[in-house]
């Protein structure tokens, strides 16, 4: 019998043992009825039209069995029974011979067939082609008796009972499906339960309006709560507030379209202190039929893979700003690197061939100044780009001394005090007499005065004023060089310190465009120089105002107590911009006084 049964009936056990019950039972009728046949010809002594009308309804039963093997379609066979059976009853009730009561008997038995199916709707119909039928018997005027020979009657009560066994038949056969039903759902619902208790995903069961009526044991290890306390509202209760539209959704995809989905969303782990949230990617798959349907759900753990997209949009973002200041970098190297170049070559093939040009001593001395500058300024580039990449790479090593601030300042103005002159900007020195010495690495203290006193000579205008000095704060001391240049755009002021950057003092400018000569990267090394100490540098600015560059560093960069202080002291207040004209050392407070 397995082997008539089609291929698409046999995934399922339930629908094939349907298909297989169904087919037995075809073949079971064909064969009483093919079994009938010669009793009827021996009684009536030859063909007559209840012997034909039995075996049409063999041959019927036999070819709609070979449809339901070859299609596996078994509400169409259902059907096609139903009509063979009703046909059957019609025209034996239609007969002379007094056999209504045998169709009637018959009709009986065609729902009861449809039942095999296991559909409700196929029943439906079955029963109202019967009914029809018997209504078709009844208006056709013959009289519903037994015949009226002894061998009629003996064959009619023979079919009638082999219809009322063939009725009880398939209410045994039916009865047993639905017990193998039950223990296939059973043995199904066994399977279920011990996989979900079993694997470390958290899997639950929802019904028509979300609420849980099932959580695996996983929810102990995944969000530290036992089954039970997830079950109703109490899973939608640990979902992340801003995710709980996202979750609803994917379960009444499921619940109303009858459609997978999956989702992300946070769920709040049990624990002490701050709430901790924790990414699941959930599955949900519907379960049963339309008017039962549940809804199946598997979260699985996703926080890592979570965290590594994380790391990998860092990484994007990092190696974007790694590209934007290689191109930076370049667009600005070529830039500062030509103009030098051309000045040391043009100028030197004018004093080779001085004979030709018939220079005076007063050019050739006036030309080699030219290549002398642009030699220090390709220099100072190359310094820069060098202290940068030390810094970068943690291959600077700084030299920890005691030296007096005041001596350093003061060497630094006289270093820096002729091109300030020579600008018209008045170069002035702030600082308390009495301030004490720091240990920190002095030839670092020197390159971060002088990088900023460079940027503040370069963006001030003749007739300025630059201020340099110090003061010592409650943990540390402060770096100060202010100037009344052109100052710092509002929104270019969190860039400052980044390599390469020069703000445009508020004015639009193209991408690579330089108002003022410089590669951008004196600001880079004197943030990577306080960093290195423990320190931090500060900018205050306002566009046509000027700027104060604050460089905080802790009294004693070796000593960790000292470090640590500094990092937990109070935030410094700026000096105030525009510093008074003078050329001598003024204190700090003396300064704030003559602003005033």
């Amino acid at each position: 019998m397995e082997r008539l049964v089609h291929g698409s009936a046999k995934a399922d056990p339930s629908t094939g043992a349907r298909h297989g019950a169904f087919i037995a039972m075809l073949l079971a009728t064909a064969l009483s009825g093919l079994l009938l046949v010669p009793p009827f010809l021996a009684i009536y002594g030859g063909p007559n039209m209840a012997a034909g009308t039995l075996m049409m309804l063999s041959a019927s039963l036999l070819g709609i069995v070979w449809r339901l093997s070859t299609t596996g379609r078994l509400d169409v066979a259902a059907l096609l029974a139903a009509l063979a059976l009703c046909g059957f009853s019609i025209l034996t009730g239609w007969q002379e011979g007094g056999h209504a009561g045998l169709a009637l008997v018959t009709l009986m038995t065609v729902p009861l067939v449809a039942m095999l199916t296991g559909a409700r709707n196929i029943v439906v119909r079955a029963a109202m082609l019967a009914s029809a039928a018997a209504i078709a018997i009844l208006l056709s005027g013959h009289p519903i008796q037994p015949p009226a020979s002894a061998a009629g009657r003996l064959l009619d009560g023979l079919g009638a009972l082999l219809a009322i066994n063939a009725a009880g038949a398939i209410v045994l056969v039916e009865l047993r499906l639905r017990r193998y039903d039950r223990q296939l759902v059973k043995s199904g619902e066994a399977r279920y339960t011990l996989l979900a208790e079993n694997i470390s995903d958290l899997v639950t069961r929802h019904g028509k309006r979300g609420q849980v009526v099932y959580a695996s044991p996983a929810s102990q290890a995944l969000l530290g709560v036992e089954p039970a306390d997830l079950l109703g509202q109490g899973l939608f209760d640990h979902v992340h507030i801003a995710d709980r539209p996202a979750y609803l959704s994917a379960l009444s995809s499921a619940e109303m379209d009858g459609l997978g989905s999956v989702v992300e969303f946070r769920l709040r782990r049990k624990g002490e202190g701050a709430p901790t949230f924790l990414w699941v990617e959930m599955r949900c798959r519907p379960l049963g039929e339309d008017d039962e349907r549940q809804t199946v759900a598997v979260m699985q753990d996703i926080t890592d893979r979570k965290a590594y997209e994380h790391q990998l949009i860092d990484a994007k973002i990092e190696a974007e700003k790694a590209n934007a200041a290689k191109s930076r970098f370049l667009a600005t190297m070529s830039h500062e690197l030509r103009t030098p170049l051309n000045a040391i070559i043009g100028f030197s093939e004018l004093m080779l061939n001085e004979e030709m040009m018939r220079l005076s001593a007063e050019r050739r001395h006036e030309y080699a100044g030219l290549i002398h500058d642009s030699g220090h300024h390709l220099l100072s580039m190359v310094n820069g780009i060098l202290d940068m990449s030390k810094i970068e790479s943690g291959s600077f090593e700084l030299v920890a001394e005691s030296f007096s601030l005041r001596d350093l300042v003061e060497n630094c103005r006289n270093i820096l005090l002729l091109k300030a002159q020579e600008l018209g900007i008045s170069l002035e020195m702030a600082m308390n007499p009495d301030m004490p010495p720091i240990i920190a690495d002095k030839r670092a203290c020197r390159q971060i005065y002088l990088n900023l006193m460079s940027n503040a000579l370069k963006f001030t205008k003749r007739g300025g004023h630059v201020t340099i000095g110090a003061r010592q704060e409650k943990h540390g001391v402060a770096l100060f060089v202010a100037d009344d240049g052109v100052g710092v755009a509002r929104e270019d002021v969190p860039r400052l310190g980044e390599a390469f950057f020069q703000s445009t003092a508020g004015k639009p400018s193209k991408d690579y465009e330089r108002t003022y000569e410089g590669t951008g990267l004196g600001l880079s090394v004197v943030k990577g120089l306080a960093q290195l100490h423990g320190g931090r540098m500060e900018v205050e600015s306002l566009v046509g105002q000027g700027t104060t560059v604050t460089v905080l560093l802790p009294m004693d960069c070796e000593n960790e107590a000292s470090r640590r202080a500094f990092a937990g002291g109070a935030i410094i207040e700026t000096l105030p911009l525009r510093p008074v004209a003078q050329d001598h050392f003024v204190t700090v407070e003396e300064l704030g006084k003559k602003r005033a």
